[in-house]
């Protein structure tokens, strides 16, 4: 089938990848144009653009999807336009653009966690299973008709990175097969039920703020479901600290302060609300490297007595890598 590709996200890459091992003409790769990134904040290609050109794709980069943008779209003839984590609204016009429709590829269990951030907000919600889905975009926000959706168990300790690594990869095999359906005629679409209460708007960087009086459970899945973006982070010594892995232990009757350092058989252990423990597996001080929590202890980082507080919103002082 002649289509045209719209992603820019590491998400969208193995999408990609299947439609062009399966024999699908991708006629055009359309991405967001290049930003600076990283830490020296230099210009580089994003990670479908890296990929198209690997293959020698066709390579369209618009500021916005105005008319002339639109306009070199109907030009080529396309069945179906896939849509994975591109990242602009697409407008009424392009929608109505291919006779098979846009498909978008979306990382949950549609109507659950519509918006820019499904991966996150399902592990923050305590959700035991997520998938993808396969839907025909409308001009609303994740809310066009169902076509194919596949799911799989969340991991107790995995982070929103690595499960997103794996709906890509779920969801790469379920395009092909939607895109199938759809030219066979044989895949009905289902309208959604729109279900308000677990929208997934995207995500500030101050949202990795923990607040120690949550009990250590919360902060446990606030941990996982913000690495790598934007990383749950604390105040310690006027620096930022980072928590990039921990878990919930038993630590009924505690009677410390939340956010209190306690030091156990080398163990590093941070005291919460509701008489909990949180064990720090892998932390960051500001302008550091990464380390566990038992070398920052025994490199005196962090020691026992310690109070970490809420402090200002900084996160953005210290890089992710």
């Amino acid at each position: 089938m002649k289509l045209a590709f719209l992603g820019t996200s590491d998400f969208a890459v193995p999408t990609l990848a299947r439609l062009c091992e399966t024999g699908h003409e991708v006629a055009l790769v359309v991405c967001q144009p290049d930003r600076p990134s990283g830490r020296g904040r230099q210009v580089q290609d994003g990670p479908v653009k890296g990929f198209a050109l690997s293959r020698g794709l066709d390579i369209f980069q618009p500021a916005t999807l105005d008319d002339e943008a639109i306009g070199r779209l109907r030009r080529l003839g396309i069945r179906a336009a896939v849509v994975v984590s591109y990242g602009l609204i697409l407008p009424a016009t392009l929608l109505k653009l291919p006779d098979l429709g846009c498909i978008n590829l979306h990382g949950s269990l549609l109507p659950k966690y519509r918006g820019a951030s499904p991966v996150a907000y399902a592990i923050l919600r305590g959700e035991t299973a997520t998938g993808v889905t396969t839907l025909l975009m409308d001009e609303g926000i994740d809310t066009g008709s169902i076509l194919l959706q596949e799911s799989t168990p969340i991991g107790e300790e995995e982070t929103a990175g690595e499960l997103e690594s794996r709906l890509a990869e779920i969801g790469a095999g379920l395009m092909p097969a939607t895109l199938s359906g759809l030219l066979a005629g044989d895949l009905a679409p289902r309208p959604q039920t729109i279900d308000r209460g677990t929208y997934a708007p995207k995500i500030a960087a101050s949202s990795g703020r923990i607040l120690w009086k949550s009990p250590a459970s919360v902060i446990a899945r606030q941990v996982r479901a913000y690495n790598p973006r934007p990383g749950a982070f604390t105040r310690h010594r006027g620096g930022v600290l980072k928590i990039w892995r921990a878990r919930a232990v038993p630590g009924l009757g505690m009677e410390a302060i939340p956010g209190t350092v306690l030091a156990e058989g080398g163990m590093l252990r941070i005291a919460c609300g509701e008489a909990t423990l949180l064990e720090p597996l892998e932390v960051q001080m500001e302008g550091r490297r990464r380390v566990s929590g038992e070398e920052a202890l025994r490199g005196r980082s962090i020691a026992s007595g310690d109070r970490l507080d809420e402090g200002e919103e900084r996160p953005e002082t210290q890089g992710s890598a």
